[in-house]
C-alpha cells in the first residue's frame, strides 16, 4: 500500500529555512507533499535548502526577509500566495540563542533575543492568521524550547522569548479555534544545529568543560540517552501540521526525549 502523502497540496512558510531544524523540515515538508517556502535572513542558504528540494523533486522557493520587520514579512507573505498559493502552514522558527550570566546580559542582547524570537514569532502569526482568516483553515507552528518551559541559568533571556512563545501560542490558540486556525508549539530539547555549535565554548565554561566533553555531559543527562535531531523535530512538525492533528490546538509539544514531561 502507497502511503498517503500527509501535506499534499498544502503551502508551508518557514522561517529560519536556510538551516539545522529550518532546513530539516523544510525536506520532510516537501517529502510529505508541501510546496515549501524557505525564508530566511541569509538568502544564499535559503537558495541552497530549496535548491536541495528541487533535486529531491520538491516544491520549493527562497525568500529573504528580517521576521521582526512586519512590512518584510507581510510583502514576502503576498509573493509567497501569489507563487505558491494560498498559504496552508506557518512555521515561525527562526531564532537566536546567547548563553552568559545574567549579570552580563547587556540590554542589546537582551533586546536583540526578544526582537528576533518573540516579537518575530507575533509578527509572523499576525501574517498567517490574517491570510487564513477569509479560508477559515490553517495551522501556525510556533518554535518554543524545553527552555521555554523550564528555566535555565545563563540563559535568562532566551528563557523568557521562549517562555513568551508559548504564552502567545495558546492566547492565540483560543482565540481562532472556531476560526478553523490552529497554533502549537514545538519545545526541543538540545539540537546541535549550527546555533549549538557557536554556543559551545560558552557551555563549556558554564559547566566547568572543555568543549568536547559538552556533547556526552548533555547526552547523560537525557532519559533516551540521544541527543534531539532536526528530524526528530521535523517529524513532529509534520504530524502537528497535518490533519492527523486536526484536534489538537494551544499545545506545546516535547520534543526532548524524556528531559521534560510537562
Amino acid at each position: 500500500m502507497v502511503s498517503k502523502m500527509r501535506l499534499n497540496n498544502k503551502v508551508a512558510v518557514i522561517t529560519g529555512g536556510g538551516g539545522g531544524i529550518g532546513a530539516a523540515m523544510g525536506r520532510v515538508f516537501a517529502q510529505e507533499g508541501a510546496a515549501v517556502a524557505v525564508t530566511d535572513v541569509r538568502i544564499d542558504a535559503a537558495q541552497e535548502v530549496a535548491a536541495g528540494i528541487a533535486r529531491m523533486n520538491g516544491r520549493a522557493r527562497a525568500w529573504i526577509f528580517d521576521v521582526s520587520d512586519r512590512g518584510e514579512v507581510e510583502q514576502a507573505a503576498d509573493e509567497i500566495e501569489e507563487r505558491l498559493g494560498p498559504i496552508d502552514i506557518w512555521v515561525n522558527n527562526a531564532g537566536v540563542s546567547f548563553i552568559l550570566p545574567f549579570l552580563d546580559c547587556g540590554e542589546d542582547l537582551w533586546d536583540e533575543t526578544l526582537r528576533i524570537n518573540l516579537k518575530g514569532t507575533f509578527v509572523g502569526c499576525q501574517a498567517a492568521i490574517r491570510r487564513m482568516l477569509p479560508r477559515r483553515r490553517g495551522v501556525v507552528l510556533n518554535m518554543s524550547s524545553q527552555s521555554g518551559k523550564v528555566g535555565n541559568s545563563h540563559y535568562a533571556a532566551y528563557c523568557a522569548s521562549k517562555f513568551g512563545i508559548i504564552g502567545l501560542t495558546q492566547s492565540l490558540a483560543i482565540e481562532f479555534a472556531r476560526d478553523g486556525i490552529r497554533v502549537n508549539a514545538l519545545c526541543p530539547g538540545v539540537v546541535m544545529t549550527r546555533l549549538w555549535d557557536q554556543m559551545l565554548d560558552d557551555y563549556g565554561q558554564k559547566r566547568n568543560l572543555k568543549p568536547e566533553e559538552v556533547r556526552p555531559y548533555l547526552e547523560q543527562r537525557i532519559p533516551m540517552g540521544r541527543l534531539c535531531t532536526p528530524e526528530d523535530v521535523a517529524r513532529t512538525a509534520v504530524f502537528l501540521a497535518s490533519d492527523d492533528s486536526d484536534y489538537l490546538t494551544g499545545q506545546a509539544v516535547n520534543v526532548s526525549g524524556g528531559t521534560v514531561m510537562h
